[in-house]
């Protein structure tokens, strides 16, 4: 074989290679998943979410969500309510370890709290943000009777919250808006109780906080509100004014005399 055929021969071969090399690349790119499907199927808005997640939550919740011991409680399955309770509400992400996460100013915007709520959604549903536009559709009087059975033996009669054991409280209600209030319904976040539908329909829930939201503009009669603390200050008052009063008239009688 001279050298002119020898060379002839490996430029074959090298282009043979080539075009095969280029064949399998295509055919690879046919069949691969897109960056979508490696994404397990995650909308656009979910994948935004889930970048939110690993740059803020991943740390006490876990990689797949599944909670961190001594850190955070697992996510699968917590569904929209819960992460738009504590995320548009300010308590997560939470600076501190602490015997409660309490309200403050929120971290993300309302979009970013949407992103949040699609990521972990797909995680596994759980209960869902309530569908009609006036949550406060309810009737007030059956709300008071609702608020009272149910949530006033923590939060008050008038919604200005309670002490409770290790540290705890139940907060106040006069910074929770509609949805606030209805999702935390829905999830019971820490010692609250969860009041799905079953315990309390749509409709008892928007009585109930058609009646909160109505104690924030109703005026106190009395004069002083106390803080709506109910009788036993308003006693109190009353009896140390009162006898501070015959007190201050024995001594008056008493100089006159």
């Amino acid at each position: 074989m001279t050298r002119v055929e020898r060379l002839r021969k490996r430029t074959s071969s090298g282009l043979a290679l080539g075009i095969a090399l280029v064949a399998i690349g295509f055919g690879y790119s046919a069949v691969a998943p897109s960056s979508s499907a490696q994404d397990d199927g995650l909308s656009v808005e979910a994948m935004a979410g889930q970048e939110i997640y690993e740059n803020g939550c991943i740390t006490c919740h876990g990689r797949n969500l599944e909670g961190v011991e001594d850190q955070g409680p697992p996510l699968i399955g917590v569904g929209e309510a819960s992460v738009y309770f504590q995320v548009s509400t300010g308590r997560m992400p939470l600076k501190q370890q602490e015997a409660q996460a309490q309200r403050k100013t929120p971290v993300y915007d309302d979009a970013e709290v949407n992103q949040l709520m699609a990521f972990i959604e797909t995680y596994g549903g759980g209960p869902e943000l309530p569908t009609e536009e006036d949550l406060r559709d309810g009737e007030l009087a059956e709300g008071g009777e609702l608020f009272r059975l149910n949530c006033a033996s923590c939060h008050n009669f008038a919604g200005r919250g309670g002490a409770l054991s290790s540290g705890k409280n139940a907060p106040a209600l006069d910074q929770s808006s509609d949805l606030d209030i209805y999702t935390a319904m829905l999830s019971g976040p820490q010692n609250m109780p969860v009041f799905g539908d079953n315990q309390l329909t749509p409709e008892n829930k928007r009585a109930i906080i058609n009646y909160v939201q109505t104690l924030k503009d109703t005026s106190d009669p009395g004069g002083l509100s106390i803080g709506r603390a109910g009788p036993v200050p308003e006693g109190l008052i009353i009896w140390i004014v009162g006898i501070a009063g015959c007190v201050i008239a024995c001594f008056w009688v008493g100089t006159r005399s």
